[in-house]
């Protein structure tokens, strides 16, 4: 396997530093940008395989970054937020970030994260797995794709797991805690409420009226459910 190679965006040298450190330690590539300009054309250039996104960023901020790094790739990204911005946290995660990490952190746990994340994310070979036909999507599980009438619609990889978390058990209640565990391999507290703003993003790719969502529906109280018929 190839050595991963990571993106660190952070205007704080002592920050990027110790994270540089870290990932290059797990056996990570390392490239680093302080702020949005430089980490646009370093993904541009690298094509990293993650990017670890400061939101708080001199010139054009993180929202900004993430915003057009969705329109160029589907590179998972990890954001680092401020302890008390909730909402700049959900905000990231509906313009199509995949977790968060929240100041101050433990650069050991940023590493694990970006491990389970690349785990989670990691494209498997056209022939490992079938494809599943879900209210005239094709759900394609091993090129990690999604498309409709040959169309491919553009989903991040912690969006597409979690659509085929909900497809393979057409019915079944899954509960945000059990979504976290099995889409990103750990929960902490809290953390419940970023599927929501994953589940608000798949419905507007996938074409939901959000008042009276069909195929992915919310069981108050519960979690979600997914409706639609499928076959492979």
């Amino acid at each position: 396997m190839s050595t991963p190679a990571v993106l660190i965006v952070d205007d704080d040298v002592k920050i990027t530093r110790l994270l540089q450190s870290y990932f290059a330690e797990a056996g990570f590539a390392v490239f680093v940008a302080a702020d949005g300009v430089e980490a646009l054309r370093q993904s541009r250039l690298v094509q990293p395989d993650i990017v670890i996104l400061d939101l708080m960023l001199p010139g054009s901020d993180g929202w900004d970054v993430c915003r057009q790094l969705r329109l160029e790739s589907d590179v998972p990204i990890l954001m680092l937020t401020a302890r008390d911005g909730e909402s700049d946290r959900l905000s990231g995660l509906e313009m199509g970030a995949d977790d968060y990490v929240v100041k101050p952190f433990s650069p050991r746990e940023v590493v694990a994260r970006a491990k389970v994340i690349l785990r989670r994310t990691q494209k498997q070979s056209p022939n490992d797995g079938p494809r599943t036909v879900i209210a005239g999507l094709t759900l394609d599980t091993a090129a990690h794709t999604l498309s409709r009438d040959g169309l491919a619609i553009d989903l991040t990889p912690t969006e597409f797991n979690i659509l085929e978390l909900l497809a393979a058990s057409p019915g079944r209640v899954f509960s945000r805690l059990q979504m976290v565990e099995a889409v990103q391999g750990y929960a902490f507290e809290g953390y419940e409420r970023t599927i929501d703003a994953h589940i608000k993003n798949l419905r507007r790719k996938i074409g939901e009226n959000p008042r009276e969502p069909r195929l992915i529906q919310t069981v108050y109280g519960v979690g979600y459910k997914f409706t639609g018929d499928s076959h492979a």
